[in-house]
């Protein structure tokens, strides 16, 4: 049985496409590059590139390129609230079966950015990991696993998760798994504790638990 046919706005999907583009370029691209890229006409792309940036979500830098521009950072910070709101009760359930910390990180820019944070409740000593915690993405458990779900390489204790131990804290370790196939989020699940951490025995647990968090924001 063949579906509705759903009708939708072809200058605003070219748009949002061109948008997805230019977050994906470091340096910018100019109008005849962007046009290659989605194969429009120079003057239809010139057309939404002025109209995106009237709105802020464009930016003009050197060379006559464009840039996704600052407005977009106020629609990204308005995605932080409803992960929290997804990721809660997939972390509790990792903290509690764990007994050690959870927490949802996301990559923002170079850094890792804690997002949302579930601290177990059947445990007398726990990393207190806070949200709105930032550090490079190539120290901690946490930013090498969305590095990790970035390149597709994700080789450590088992596949599918990273551990680390005492980088972001002295005596601390860390588990983590990238969350896989969420269209323009690179984040991770994993949990942080005081001491050793059995990653074998914890690291598919994060790989489950970031998997169905995957499932819920799909």
């Amino acid at each position: 049985m063949v579906g509705p046919v759903v009708e939708i706005s072809q200058t605003l999907d070219r748009g949002l496409r061109l948008l997805e583009v230019l977050a994906g370029s470091s340096s910018g691209l100019t109008v005849a590059e962007a046009s290659g890229v989605l194969g429009v006409n120079r003057t239809i792309v010139y057309r939404l590139l002025a109209t995106l940036e009237q709105h802020g979500l464009v930016r003009r830098v050197a060379g006559g390129r464009f840039c996704v521009g600052f407005a977009a950072l106020t629609l990204a910070s308005s995605v932080h609230p409803l992960l929290r709101q997804v990721a809660q009760p997939v972390l509790r359930s990792l903290a509690e079966d764990v007994g050690a910390t959870a927490h949802l990180t996301i990559a923002d820019g170079v850094e890792a950015l804690a997002v949302a944070v579930v601290e177990p409740t059947r445990t007398d000593y726990h990393v207190a990991y806070r949200v709105g915690t930032r550090h490079p993405l190539e120290r901690g458990a946490a930013g090498r696993a969305i590095l990790a779900g970035r390149s597709g390489d994700v080789r450590a204790e088992a596949p599918g998760f990273v551990a680390t131990t005492g980088e972001l804290q002295t005596g601390a370790s860390g588990v983590a798994a990238p969350v896989p196939a969420v269209a323009g989020v690179e984040a991770s699940v994993g949990v942080i504790a005081l001491g050793e951490l059995d990653a074998e025995s914890i690291g598919p647990r994060t790989v489950r638990a970031a998997v169905e968090l995957a499932r819920r924001l799909g």
